[in-house]
């Protein structure tokens, strides 16, 4: 800490780096350098379910629609389609008009020539979700939109073991023509047009390009976005730059009449030419204070999440310190539509099932947790404890809602603990599980800095219980992938809503999501009625309700256990014009624009 003051102090916060050019003669390309906390997965659609990779996917493909950047609370708008979709009055068919004239990046695989989006890409993309040999984590999530016929055409794949079958029609998902098309869904999906914006999933992948680069796709994404990928060393660094055919597109927004700041945004921006930007640079640091340094230093021109130890020396109290006021930076702060969990594995044989002896461990676990401390002490104040799982900023979020799940009760776990036979039977100090066998929570931990904090935090509170807890210690992908095959005890992940709607909250607790979003291998009948209706009816009271329902049976089985919310803060250099966190989008790179070197602020 004393050597952040001294670099802030110094003024060492400067624009140390320079821009390369953008081609020979030519001014200095614009380049948005920053930094990820955690390292991407892969670029292929069909194989992520990461924030970071999420964030790369979005810039590279397009689905067909996109949300107004600026507007609060969001509103669609077309990205690739002509128009909003056309959809019957049960919810039930849905009608989109790909717009003509949408070119992928240029690639080798389309054998020199230029390649047009057309319909049937939107199909093709859709169904690779569908195929058994893409073992894809986001399968559960596209079946609960109940597509006719595609579950079908999934089943008799697996059950001929044969590859599947990408020209056999689906009922439900056609190209009626080039540029027409029509997804038929078995029930009523009010909100499908959240399904049809999410270009870092259901972006349009070229069949051409898959056939090409086989298993390695993931290594050669090619879209019709603003962005292609540039360089990649995996883990450590990669590299967009603007596609040269990308078509003409310019900024349009519609802020709030009463939003000032987006109002002064779209004034400046309006009929700028998309993206502004020429490249971005993303560097993989996974420890705050080098991660924290790097911007400082002017390595980087902006930090997201600007780690919690340094987040009140940035903006004290909300507002951004004089000093870097003075350098010309620029901060923001707001909650974040996001929830941090911790999960058990339902299906582990110490903290899994649904006894009431099980269910009382995890509850207990749970009353252990002393969230306010770990707060204070590890976020430093930047969260502010969750009362459930529904992220806020979300459409059913209540922020005067209040339950068990954000109790901190040592005594009553306690006494949970004595009510159900987990005592301490051979007298070395730590409980055993009622019939005597040893009791040891496995806790999986990154080994990142903060997730060791955390780790002394657990320590504390289950040595406080009497309970033992032994840290598995792994990188962040290679946990991912433990626990979406159910290889885990315990673990904590963030989630981040990616649209307006509470449901995407649920999906953790949908069973028929196991293996992708529901990490926690949670199954309950009750529980998967409730998320069946949610997703059928359109908004009101009877929604809300089930809403409520469905936070009271979270807190009941505790397959989750909801801790904080993020206070966001993310820091940029002057030269970096235009940002607005998104609240559920992942793309915003070509809604900023870096000023050339000449037309920065100079520290004085």
């Amino acid at each position: 800490m004393k050597l952040i003051r001294l670099l802030l102090a110094a003024g060492l916060a400067c624009a140390c780096g320079v821009a390369p050019a953008a081609g020979e003669g030519g001014p200095p390309a614009k380049v948005l350098r920053y930094a990820f906390r955690v390292a991407e997965t892969s670029f292929d659609p069909t194989q992520i379910n990461d924030l970071y990779s999420r964030t790369v996917t979005a810039h590279i493909f397009e689905a067909l629609y996109t949300y107004d950047h600026l507007a609060r609370p969001a509103k669609f708008r077309p990205l690739t389609a002509e128009a909003l979709p056309e959809h019957s009055e049960d919810w039930r068919t849905w009608t989109m008009r790909v717009k003509p004239g949408i070119y992928f990046a240029d690639d080798p695989a389309f054998g020199g020539g230029r390649r047009e989006l057309v319909a049937e890409d939107y199909v093709y993309s859709i169904k690779r979700f569908a195929d058994p040999a893409r073992k894809s984590p986001i399968w559960g999530y596209v079946d609960t939109y109940k597509l006719l016929g595609l579950a079908e055409a999934r089943q008799r794949s697996i059950d001929g073991k044969k590859p599947f079958d990408y020209e056999a029609p689906i009922e439900g998902l056609r190209a009626l023509d080039r540029y027409t098309l029509q997804i038929r869904l078995a029930e009523a999906r009010p909100r499908f047009i959240e399904f049809l914006a999410a270009s870092d999933l259901f972006g349009a992948v070229a069949r051409e390009v898959v056939q090409a680069y086989g298993e390695r796709t993931g290594e050669h994404p090619v879209g019709t976005g603003p962005f292609r990928l540039a360089e990649w060393r995996r883990g450590n660094f990669f590299a967009l730059e603007r596609n040269p055919g990308y078509r003409e597109r310019f900024y349009d927004a519609e802020p709030a009449e009463d939003d000032a700041e987006g109002q002064a945004i779209a004034a400046r921006f309006k009929g700028r030419r998309l993206p502004m930007i020429d490249r971005v640079e993303i560097s993989v640091i996974e420890e705050n204070q080098p991660r924290w340094l790097s911007f400082l230093n002017g390595q980087h021109n902006y930090i997201e999440l600007v780690p919690a130890e340094y987040a009140n020396l940035a903006m004290p109290k909300g507002h951004l310190a004089p000093n870097l006021s003075k350098q010309g930076m620029q901060g923001w702060r707001m909650l974040r539509a996001d929830n941090h969990v911790t999960f058990f594995n339902l299906e582990d044989p110490l903290v899994g099932g649904y006894t009431p002896d099980k269910v009382a461990l995890r509850r207990a676990i749970a009353l252990g947790l002393d969230v306010q401390r770990e707060i204070r002490l590890v976020h430093k104040g930047q969260a502010v404890p969750a009362q459930g799982p529904l992220q806020p900023n979300t459409n059913a979020f209540d922020p005067d809602f209040r339950s068990e799940m954000s109790a901190y009760e040592p005594a009553r776990a306690q006494a949970l603990l004595d009510l159900y036979g987990y005592a301490d039977r051979d007298g070395d100090g730590w409980r055993d599980q009622p019939d005597g066998s040893p009791l040891v929570l496995e806790w999986s931990i990154s080994s990142d800095n903060r997730d060791r904090q955390m780790a002394e935090q657990y320590q504390r509170d289950m040595a406080a219980l009497n309970l033992k807890v032994h840290f598995r210690v792994g990188q962040w992908p290679e946990l991912l992938k433990s626990a979406r095959a159910g290889s885990f005890m315990i673990w904590h992940v963030g989630n981040l809503s990616a649209s307006p709607d509470s449901i995407g909250a649920l999906q953790r607790y949908d069973s028929t999501q196991i293996g992708g979003q529901n990490m926690a291998r949670f199954r309950r009948p009750e529980f998967d009625a409730i998320y069946k209706r949610l997703s059928a009816l359109p908004d009101g009271p009877e929604r809300e309700a089930l809403f409520v329902q469905a936070e009271k049976l979270a807190a009941a089985w505790m397959p989750y256990r909801a801790r904080w919310h993020t206070l966001v803060t993310d820091l940029a250099r002057g030269e970096l014009q235009g940002y607005r966190r998104p609240l559920f989008w992942q793309d915003w790179w070509q809604y900023v624009d870096v000023a050339p070197p000449a037309a920065r602020r100079v520290a004085k």
